[in-house]
C-alpha cells in the first residue's frame, strides 16, 4: 500500500502528502486499500467524523487517485464543519503544479467553463452534459520545457477532474492523463503530472497557515530530464 506522509498534525486536523496511486476512499467497483484504511489504523478518532463517516471518515475534500499532494483530514466534527465551510466559501487557496503538452502562449490566464457529467460515462465534459456546474480555474506559466509547459494552477471551484478538463479544453492536456489527453506518453510517466502543492487558509480567527507538499521524486526526475534537454539546445 502507498503510504501518505504526515505534513501537519494537531488536535483538530491532519495534513497529509498523498502519493499518486492511492485511492482516497473505497468505491463500489474498488475494494483495494485506501487512504481511509490507513487513517482508521493510525488515527481511529476520525471514525465518526464527517458527512459520510462509514465511507469517508474525516475527509473534507478529495484528490484523484493519480494526483499527489496535500489533503486535509478533520479529527473532530466541529473542525470538519469549519473546514467544509472554508472550502464551500472559497476561503482556501489551492495551488497545484502541472506539466502540460505544448507551449502555453498566455503567461497567465483564467478558464471559466461549466463542467458536467458526460452521459453514460465517468468522464466529465465542458460540453452540454448532465448536472452542469460552474467551474473556474486560474493558471500561471512557470517555464517552458522542450515542448511542454510547467504551470501553477489555482482552481477557484472544486469540480471532479476540473484542472484536467480545463487544461485539456485549451489544447494543453496534462502529461500522463490518459482520460483527457493522449493515450501515448512520450515521457514514460506512469502517473498524472498533477501535484497539489499547497493549501493556504485560516486555521482559526487571526491565524493563517500555508501547508506545502514536496514534489515527488518521479516528477522531479521528469523536470530534470526536460531541463537537461533544454540546456543542450
Amino acid at each position: 500500500m502507498f503510504k501518505p506522509k504526515i505534513i501537519y498534525d494537531d488536535k483538530n486536523f491532519l495534513a497529509l502528502n498523498k502519493p499518486s496511486g492511492l485511492l482516497v476512499h473505497s468505491t463500489k467497483i474498488s475494494k483495494e486499500l485506501t487512504l481511509v484504511d490507513w487513517l482508521l489504523k493510525h488515527y481511529p478518532d476520525v471514525k465518526n467524523v464527517g458527512d459520510e463517516p462509514k465511507i469517508r471518515p474525516g475527509i473534507v475534500h478529495r484528490l484523484d487517485r493519480d494526483t499527489s499532494g496535500v489533503i486535509l483530514v478533520a479529527r473532530n466534527q466541529k473542525y470538519f464543519e469549519y473546514l467544509k465551510n472554508l472550502f464551500q466559501n472559497r476561503q482556501i487557496k489551492k495551488t497545484y503544479l502541472a506539466l502540460v503538452y505544448g507551449e502555453i502562449k498566455s503567461k497567465i490566464g483564467t478558464i471559466e467553463k461549466p463542467i458536467s457529467l458526460k452521459p453514460g460515462s465517468v468522464k466529465r465534459t465542458i460540453w452540454k452534459g448532465k448536472m452542469e456546474k460552474e467551474a473556474i480555474t486560474e493558471y500561471k506559466l512557470v517555464k517552458f520545457l522542450k515542448g511542454f509547459s510547467l504551470v501553477r494552477v489555482y482552481p477557484k471551484t472544486g469540480r471532479t477532474h476540473q484542472i484536467r478538463i480545463h487544461l485539456a479544453s485549451i489544447g494543453h492536456p496534462i502529461v500522463g492523463d490518459n482520460l483527457y489527453g493522449p493515450k501515448i506518453n512520450p515521457l514514460g510517466l506512469n502517473r498524472l503530472f498533477l501535484h497539489a502543492e499547497s493549501l493556504e487558509f485560516p486555521v482559526s480567527e487571526g491565524r493563517k497557515i500555508k501547508i506545502e507538499a514536496e514534489l515527488p521524486e518521479e516528477l522531479k526526475e521528469i523536470l530534470d530530464i526536460l531541463d537537461g534537454l533544454k540546456n543542450k539546445d
